[in-house]
């Protein structure tokens, strides 16, 4: 797919990996949708860079956990530049959850925002995407791994990957669709600098990676026409260790 001049919808563009994507994407020459939901400082400045890269960008806000959000949010964007091209699923939580102390209302919140908003992000993009497209999701190490202290971030990880390739299926040849997993990119905020260094040590190309590796693969994926259904592991070969 050729980028320049087309619209990309980035969710959880207001911060992390997401604002990363959508600053690429601006450097492309892309309209970028970014979305927000409480970052809204973040989502501006995320803005600020998409314009100064050389795109055009649009600050949008969502609670995804929320019925009906998903497709309402890709009409807004839609409506917003014209149409819409690229799809990137970035948001999510990442929260801890041992077993033994899991809520139902735990259970809906992390798998409503994972696993649930992507598809419905993606069926809604669909239909505006009829004369080609691409989708691009990011699920996670955590798909492939039992993590024991986060039962359900690697559910809904895991739901993400039976999803791409489902959807690949489903709405080639117009739309492919793709997944990147990563690694240890980009560490969660209460994670000390340790847990890092331990990381970097345990991984077969010992070091940890930088958003700017999952970037690279989301334009791989969004630029190869040939390649639909792919999930890219951006790991440092940890999946293989």
């Amino acid at each position: 797919m050729e980028l320049r001049g087309k619209v990309a919808l980035v969710t959880g563009a207001g911060r992390r990996i997401g604002a990363a994507i959508a600053e690429s994407l601006g450097g492309e020459g892309m309209s970028v949708a970014v979305h927000y939901r409480t970052s809204r400082e973040g989502a501006e400045l995320t803005r600020a860079r998409v314009e100064a890269a050389g795109g055009r960008a649009w600050c949008v806000e969502g609670d995804l956990a929320q019925r009906d959000s998903a497709s309402q949010l890709v009409d807004r964007v839609a409506d917003r530049f014209g149409g819409l091209d690229v799809l990137i699923n970035s948001a999510a939580s990442m929260e801890r959850t041992p077993f033994g102390t899991i809520t139902v209302d735990d259970w809906d919140r992390i798998l409503a925002v994972n696993s649930r908003a992507p598809f419905f992000l993606a069926q809604a993009a669909a239909a505006h995407m009829r004369s080609g497209g691409a989708i691009v999701n990011i699920a996670d190490l955590a798909a492939f791994e039992i993590w024991p202290n986060y039962v359900l971030h690697g559910a809904s990880k895991a739901a993400i990957v039976y999803l791409t390739e489902a959807l690949a299926r489903i709405l080639a040849p117009a739309v492919r669709v793709n997944a990147v997993a990563p690694g240890v990119v980009l560490m969660p905020d209460a994670w000390d600098t340790s847990v890092a260094d331990r990381l970097a040590r345990t991984t077969p190309l010992k070091h940890n990676g930088t958003p700017d590796d999952v970037v690279g693969a989301i334009r791989y994926l969004l630029e190869a026409d040939y390649v639909t259904g792919e999930i890219m592991h951006v790991d440092g070969g940890r999946r293989i260790r």
